[in-house]
């Protein structure tokens, strides 16, 4: 699964490169190795809003008691939003497993080449994907990502006979983007 899962995350890179956007941060969590679906992050301002944003993330991870969850950033994109300094390679595609237990760190950096501009006008490039970097079990994560991570094994307490599925509409309505799995459709 791993694998069909970094292959999945580096088709959209590239298509979101094509298109002249860095593909916003994505939490996709896990129950019992069986994905519950894919999550990206809102619309999000520059700043607190940003860090407040990507660790919202969490939120359908915790209402599900999901065991796993992948979140996927852009190194760059990432820091420049949170306002943080850059740490690690940029530009680059992180991915982290990570469990109650703890997490391992997969980064995939990349060179840009740049292509002609989309029809929009807007800068488009193609990824030229470098060798991997070694996993790196409890590898160094920026706040918004660890608090991400940290969050989403942490059960949501809330009054409601369906608290997946409330959260689910609440993000919706808070602008995440929500795709679930079918097995996990409210």
């Amino acid at each position: 699964m791993w694998d069909a899962l970094v292959g999945s995350m580096k088709s959209a890179y590239t298509a979101g490169l094509g298109a002249g956007a860095v593909p916003k941060p994505v939490i996709m969590p896990l129950l019992r190795g069986e994905l519950i679906g894919l999550i990206w992050v809102r619309p999000i301002s520059v700043g607190e809003d940003a860090l407040t944003g990507i660790a919202d993330l969490s939120s359908i991870a915790a209402a599900a008691g999901a065991d796993e969850v992948v979140l996927v950033w852009e190194t760059h994109d990432v820091a420049t939003a949170c306002e943080l300094p850059v740490v690690g390679p940029a530009p680059c595609l992180n991915m982290v497993s990570a469990t109650k237990a703890g997490h391992v760190l997969h980064q995939f950096p990349y060179t840009e080449e740049h292509a002609p501009s989309t029809s929009e006008g807007l800068a488009s490039a193609e990824p030229l994907w470098q060798p991997p970097l070694e996993p790196q079990s409890g590898g160094e994560l920026v706040p918004p990502i660890q608090a991400a991570v940290n969050f989403s094994f942490i059960p949501l307490e809330l009054d409601h006979p369906n608290p997946f599925g409330v959260t689910v509409v609440l993000m919706e309505e808070d602008g995440y983007t929500v795709r679930l799995t079918e097995a996990f459709a409210c």
